[in-house]
C-alpha cells in the first residue's frame, strides 16, 4: 500500500456549497489511484465538507438555507462577534457539519452513490482562501 498526500485550495466568493468533487477526482486519476481509501479534511473552524445531492441545484439551496435558519447571523446572544454578524454562526455551522470525510475508492473513482457530490461548505459572508487536505491510501 502507498500513502498519498496532497493539499487542494479553493478561494472561495463566500457563504455557500462549492462543488469539489471533480477537483479531487483529477488528483486521484493524477496519482494512478485504482483502489483505495480517500480520505478529507477541512483545517478550518468556519468551513466545513459535505456529502450531498449535486445533480439539482435546489437541494444545495434547501441545505444551505437550512443552515441559515439553525444558525441565523447577527442574534443579541452571540457574544462571539470580533470579526463580525457571521463569526458565532460560522463556527455553529461548522460544528454541526464535517471537517473531515472518508469515501473509499473503487475502479479509479470516489465510490460515491449517483447524486452525491463533494461540497467544501463555506460558512463566512467574505470570500476566502480554504485548504482541503486530500489523504490517500492506494492499493497496490
Amino acid at each position: 500500500m502507498d500513502w498519498l498526500k496532497d493539499t487542494l485550495t479553493f478561494e472561495t466568493r463566500g457563504k455557500g456549497m462549492y462543488l469539489i468533487t471533480k477537483n479531487i477526482q483529477e488528483l486521484l486519476t493524477e496519482w494512478k489511484v485504482q483502489e483505495g481509501q480517500c480520505t478529507l479534511f477541512v483545517p478550518h473552524t468556519s468551513a466545513s465538507l459535505a456529502l450531498s445531492e449535486c445533480y439539482d441545484p435546489d437541494a444545495r439551496a434547501d441545505v444551505e438555507q437550512f443552515f441559515e435558519r439553525i444558525a441565523p447571523e447577527n442574534q443579541s446572544w452571540h457574544k462571539h462577534t470580533l470579526e463580525g454578524g457571521d463569526d458565532s454562526p460560522s463556527h455553529m455551522r461548522a460544528v454541526i457539519s464535517h471537517n473531515s470525510l472518508t469515501i473509499p475508492i473503487d475502479q479509479r473513482k470516489l465510490s460515491l452513490g449517483t447524486w452525491q457530490g463533494v461540497y467544501l461548505f463555506e460558512h463566512r459572508q467574505s470570500p476566502m482562501l480554504r485548504k482541503v487536505l486530500v489523504r490517500c491510501l492506494k492499493v497496490t
